[in-house]
């Protein structure tokens, strides 16, 4: 043992045993009164050097040295108090085998547990509230070094966070005060010393008061994880008005780990202010769907296939088959899932769709009981001037692994599609719509077989996912602006990835009336639809800037194939309600399936050539939506120009 912590262990052993000795003629005087003590003194010598001896042994015995005084815990309380009833059940032992306990009040035993287990803890106690610099314990400031904050919410973080700062002359944040978010406490309680001051709705009145009171606030950081949505929003507007900072503190574990001065307080994502309450999900279906089955996922690295392995992987499958044509995007799920997971047995295989014949034999190999299709390419102005590119992945890819899920008996299809498929005036998104079109009529003529079952499932943007608005705009504030726009009215539907995921899970186990209709294509209710131009402005209010000030916002027009609003079903589609709040089905009229055989087989020889101009004419001619999206978009661009700009 290095002789500083010898030093340290002989300093506590001293000290404790220096309150032992201390606790005997307290304790006697509480029973005897002090007068009776010092009648009896040489008795109460005796009585302390015996107690004293005893406490040597125990307190080397129980090894208080281990207890830390600095974060003195509950834990460490219980094994102080069980020191001081050792030490006296010994000390009765040791008088009732010299005086038979005669001559001695035999209470002293209770009163001094009470005592000694006092001195022990509040000794400790003591320092750590001088250490926390707690209310009656404070040690001077350094003046003018740290940011005033008020915290929004009286949680577990809350009280993490304020102990943080209350340890370290260096912390950068002062806590003036804690406003609620849901009453979760009344106002005037505290938490470590700082006082709930207010409610949200009274956020404006609290900051003028702390302005006349001389201590500004600079930041109201969330301290609450479940403040997202609609009362987010709200928030952000009142800080915008107040110019002050919005931020959030980081997650409880990684906020316990961090000491004081290095705390990075962490803007709020705009998935949080997008953010819906929670979907209701059946999780035993989804387990009776996946739970130790053969699951195999096309598309296993990108944004959708990523999150379709997490979370597909937490159900127990026996085996995970994970496709990717991108090496680098496969390595980093196979090794993410491997320290996850690393029960489950997995197989990375570097495979492009395109390529049939080794679609056939990987599904031969890997034999799944569940696909999802999730390959695609989706990057609409890239691929509007290269629509043999769109088809060669997007429908001959599909047709690849639909027609190998067939061959190989596999129980259930489910292929992720776009809400660009609806009413598709973009190639990318007819390219999608021919892929549904063709596992619509899969799974007609399979239900007759008693075959595979083929599963489409909807949806519109998800946030975060690569060539996505949000990383865009991150990117461009890195850079300092200017936010580019392409149209002040253009909406798009929003979901986080993680949300879309789940129910597209969801929708997969679900079994209902109107999904079981052979055929019918899922579509996930994607909530309003959100103007880009308020997602911009949002995320340079959330950054701590303002818009048109510190960051411009620029408009660069429509691209090729991009519409002003986007729809989640076609003119002919029926909508019907599933069981489910979050999902939707959509009766379709499917085309004749020996005309979809037809033209699938002359779009892919074009695209194999490749030749962009019959591609589009083919399209064109298999989708009537496709043909007229020129007119389609000029239709909602004098729409559009009828209302007032943003």
């Amino acid at each position: 043992m290095p002789i500083h912590n010898r030093f340290r262990t002989l300093l506590i052993v001293a000290f404790d045993v220096a309150l032992a000795c201390l606790s005997v003629p307290i304790s006697l005087a509480l029973r005897l009164g002090t007068e009776g003590v010092l009648v009896r003194f040489d008795h109460t010598l005796l009585a302390t050097a015996l107690f004293g001896g005893i406490a040597v042994v125990t307190v080397i015995a129980s090894r208080h040295q281990r207890v830390s005084w600095r974060w003195v815990s509950v834990d460490d309380a219980i094994l102080l108090c069980r020191t001081a009833l050792f030490t006296n059940l010994l000390f009765l032992a040791a008088l009732f085998i010299t005086t038979r306990l005669g001559g001695f009040p035999r209470s002293f035993v209770g009163i001094n547990l009470l005592v000694l287990s006092m001195l022990f803890v509040g000794s400790r106690l003591v320092f750590r509230l001088w250490h926390e610099r707690q209310p009656g314990f404070a040690r001077k400031r350094t003046a003018g070094a740290q940011i005033n904050v008020l915290l929004a919410g009286a949680t577990d973080e809350a009280e993490s966070f304020i102990r943080k700062m209350s340890r370290n002359d260096s912390a950068p944040y002062h806590v003036l005060g804690i406003v609620t978010t849901q009453k979760e406490r009344p106002l005037g309680s505290r938490i470590r010393g700082v006082k709930i001051v207010g409610d949200i709705e009274n956020f404006a009145d609290l900051l003028a008061r702390y302005r006349k009171q001389g201590v500004p606030a600079a930041h109201l950081i969330l301290a609450d994880p479940a403040f997202k949505g609609e009362p987010l929003r709200q928030l952000l507007d009142l800080t915008e008005e107040a110019d002050i900072r919005l931020s959030r503190v980081p997650e409880l574990s990684q906020l316990q780990a961090a000491s004081a001065d290095r705390i990075a307080i962490e803007p709020v994502n705009v998935e949080d202010l997008l953010s819906r309450p929670q979907a209701r999900l059946d999780r035993d279906a989804m387990a009776a769907l996946l739970a130790g089955k053969r699951v195999l996922i096309t598309g296993a690295g990108g944004s959708i296939g990523s999150e379709l392995v997490r979370q597909i992987a937490a159900f127990g499958p026996s085996r995970l088959s994970l496709v990717d044509a991108s090496e680098f995007n496969l390595y980093e799920i196979d090794r993410e899932i491997g320290d996850s997971f690393p029960a489950i047995e997995r197989h990375p295989l570097l495979v492009n769709v395109r390529d049939r014949g080794h679609v056939f034999k990987i599904f031969e190999q890997e034999k799944p009981d569940i696909v999802f299709h999730a390959a695609a390419l989706k990057h609409v102005p890239l691929l509007e001037p290269q629509s043999a590119q769109a088809v060669l992945t997007n429908v001959m890819g599909t047709r690849n692994v639909a027609d190998a899920a067939i061959a190989q008996h596999v129980q259930k299809m489910v292929m992720v599609s776009t809400d660009k498929a609806a009413q598709p005036v973009s190639v990318m998104g007819a390219s999608k719509r021919i892929a549904e079109t063709y596992c619509q009529a899969c799974d007609i003529r399979e239900r007759r077989r008693g075959g595979t079952r083929f599963v489409t499932v909807r949806f519109g943007n998800v946030l975060g996912s690569a060539g996505s608005v949000v990383p865009l705009f991150q990117k461009q504030l890195e850079r300092g602006g200017p936010l580019t726009v392409t149209d002040p009215r253009m909406t798009r539907y929003f979901m986080t990835i993680r949300e879309a995921v789940e129910l597209v899970l969801q929708a997969s186990a679900l079994k209902d009336e109107a999904i079981e209709e052979a055929g019918a294509i899922i579509v996930l209710d994607m909530g309003e639809p959100v103007k880009i131009i308020d997602m911009a402005r949002q995320m340079i209010r959330l950054a701590g800037l303002q818009p048109g000030k510190d960051i411009e916002i620029v408009y660069t027009g429509l691209r090729p194939g991009e519409r002003l609003y986007e729809t989640l079903f076609q003119n002919e589609e029926e909508l019907v309600h599933s069981s489910h709040d979050a999902i939707l089905v959509a009766r379709p009229r499917v085309a004749d399936e020996a005309f979809v055989e037809r033209m699938l087989e002359s779009l892919v020889e074009a695209a194999a050539l490749p030749d962009d101009m019959k591609v589009q004419q083919l399209m064109e001619r298999m989708l009537p939506d496709f043909a007229a999206r020129a007119a389609t978009q000029a239709a909602a661009e004098v729409e559009a120009a009828e209302e007032p700009s943003a």
